[in-house]
């Protein structure tokens, strides 16, 4: 059971959960992941986030309780999007979840699936899609069988969710998993599609900071931002600071 208060209207579908802070929103969001994992039988995908936000959680992920309580043998990790950069430059989200998490807990190494950059984009796109078909055991995704039993994801000022940028065409690529978007800056980037995002037990939005506030205010008003384009098999629930949300509610 999630320890966290609702704090603003809900759906059937789509949860917001409001936390006094990011420490708060991090705890709550371990505890949502730990018991997605949980859950599920078998070797349950997580799909990761890059960005700020996602790294307190990553950090927490490797403390006591979760340590201990995370089934780490069994589930294999992959990432939503990366920037084309080495995976050792202090830009990659690889490189920021492997000193936050990887390095410090047993995870085998054969159960981490970073987005490996290649010559061109459209290379890496292709290449990390087979890693995602292998691992699903299919080239085409099923409505019930999701590719992640979980899936993280942040928002950007702009709107934009992994590399998903407004009016991008990877936003509205329906048959890709993966795709290339050279026109990312300050550096291009490969992003999981909407497609594949949406393959996914649950999804959740881990959103910080006053810089955020008026986004979330757009979202919560219907704005067909890139956000909305991800509809995954179970509930969507958006984890947010205060800060973010513009209230005083915890």
């Amino acid at each position: 059971m999630l320890s966290c208060r609702v704090a603003m209207a809900s759906s059937a579908q789509t949860e917001f959960i409001i936390l006094r802070g990011p420490r708060s929103l991090a705890r709550c969001a371990a505890d949502w992941l730990l018991n997605r994992v949980l859950a599920v039988p078998g070797t349950p995908a997580v799909c990761l986030s890059g960005g700020s936000t996602p790294l307190l959680l990553y950090q927490l992920l490797a403390e006591a309780p979760w340590r201990e309580r995370f089934p780490w043998r069994r589930v294999h990790w992959f990432w939503g999007d990366e920037r084309a950069v080495p995976a050792d430059d202090p830009r990659s989200n690889y490189r920021a979840a492997r000193a936050a998490l990887f390095d410090r807990v047993p995870i085998p190494a054969e159960n981490i699936h970073p987005i490996a950059i290649e010559d061109s984009l459209h290379q890496t796109a292709d290449a990390y899609e087979r890693v995602l078909q292998e691992f699903y055991g299919a080239s085409r995704l099923s409505d019930n069988r999701p590719l992640f039993a979980a899936t993280l994801l942040g928002l950007g000022a702009d709107g934009h969710t992994a590399s998903l940028f407004p009016g991008d065409a990877a936003l509205a690529e329906e048959q890709r998993w993966v795709a290339a978007v050279p026109a990312a800056r300050p550096e291009p980037r490969v992003t999981l599609t909407p497609r594949a995002l949406s393959s996914s037990g649950e999804v959740a939005f881990l959103v910080s900071g006053a810089q955020k506030r008026e986004i979330v205010a757009r979202l919560r008003a219907g704005a067909p931002l890139p956000p909305s384009r991800v509809r995954p098999a179970g509930r969507t629930r958006w984890f947010i600071d205060r800060a973010a949300a513009g209230t005083g509610t915890a």
